[in-house]
């Protein structure tokens, strides 16, 4: 069996923005200490904005969380039982610019610096690609350029530009993906400068969280798989336990409009989940079934979606059959990113 982390994270670093066209260097984020005196983490300073640079795992080595050091990063793999690792960002789980030309260079420097480190080491991890979602002129170049190297989804938070991830906008980018086979990875984070800002003394629940579990509902409620029928759609990151609400409340709206509401809400819609190892499992399979959850360890992150040992652990904690752990671990996420 090879055991696949469907949700791992790498934490950038300064030679992230190397990348950037040399018209683009005055974008490059900076990075700057806290000046409160109590914070003992840094920031990303960019277009006037600061981002908290605190979801970091400091009991990891900086090499192996940063992967300049792949040796470092699979050998800990190795000791965790891990073959595979899909690689996501961290500097954009929060809105970074409503300027479509700094979006455009952050996002195209991430992807070629991420493409040139996942290519040394192909057999162990692929990555998630960050498209300029501000403005759509460039956003062919970067699925072109992510399928060509490496890369095997398509990142996403659960708000964008201000807009449900249902909303017409982004139509040209899941029908780019249909045709690149590349998922769309909704991961706890949101890209809305509304509700982030809102949300600012919020631990993560409601300005990440809630986001990606309400971009679920209006994926299915708005019948965008039905519309893009190649489509491969991921949540990630936000556990699995809030499923059997949200399919019972889907049922229900269906029922009102006279629609037809599928028996595997999941399979049906190329949904695929990320689960946790303290989730009601069983009753969560019950409504999700088991072709549709895969697990991650949230590497190199602090958060409270953090488990370096998930995959380890679901293997021996004998809630659920073997049949399906071996499902989630090494069958569903092949499936989902097409491994």
């Amino acid at each position: 069996m090879q055991v696949i982390d469907a949700d791992a994270h790498v934490i950038e670093n300064e030679s992230t923005w190397d990348y950037m066209l040399e018209s683009e260097k005055a974008f490059k984020p900076k990075v700057v200490g806290a000046t409160n005196g109590k914070d003992t983490f840094d920031y990303w300073m960019i277009d006037g904005r600061v981002i908290p640079r605190n979801n970091v795992g400091r009991d990891l080595p900086v090499a192996s969380r940063e992967m300049s050091d792949l040796a470092a990063r699979i050998k800990h793999m190795d000791e965790l039982g891990i073959d595979f690792q899909v690689i996501y960002p961290t500097f954009f789980i929060t809105p970074v610019s409503r300027r479509p030309d700094i979006d455009l260079a952050v996002s195209r420097s991430y992807n070629r610096w991420m493409a040139d480190i996942v290519k040394k080491q192909p057999d162990r991890f692929r990555w998630v690609l960050v498209p300029p979602l501000q403005s759509l002129e460039h956003l062919s170049e970067e699925l072109k350029f992510g399928k060509e190297n490496g890369a095997c989804g398509v990142y996403m938070r659960g708000l964008e530009c201000e807009r449900s991830l249902s909303d017409p906008y982004f139509y040209s980018l899941y029908e780019q993906a249909s045709a690149l086979d590349l998922p769309i990875c909704v991961h706890s984070a949101n890209g809305a400068f509304t509700t982030y800002d809102f949300f600012a003394d919020d631990p993560g629940f409601s300005k990440f969280k809630l986001a990606v579990i309400g971009a679920f509902h209006s994926f299915v409620f708005h019948a965008i798989p039905q519309r893009f029928p190649k489509l491969k759609i991921g949540i990630i990151e936000v556990s699995a336990q809030w499923i059997p609400y949200a399919v019972h409340d889907l049922s229900r709206r269906f029922a009102r409009r006279g629609r037809t509401f599928p028996k595997n809400v999941l399979k049906e819609n190329r949904i695929y989940v990320t689960c946790q190892t303290d989730d009601d499992l069983d009753h969560v399979l019950g409504y999700a079934g088991e072709d549709n959850l895969v697990i991650g360890t949230d590497y190199g992150h602090a958060d409270n979606a953090a488990e370096i040992e998930a995959l380890r652990k679901l293997r021996t904690d004998g809630k659920i059959s073997g049949q399906v752990v071996e499902k989630i671990l090494q069958d569903n996420p092949s499936a989902f990113y097409g491994i």
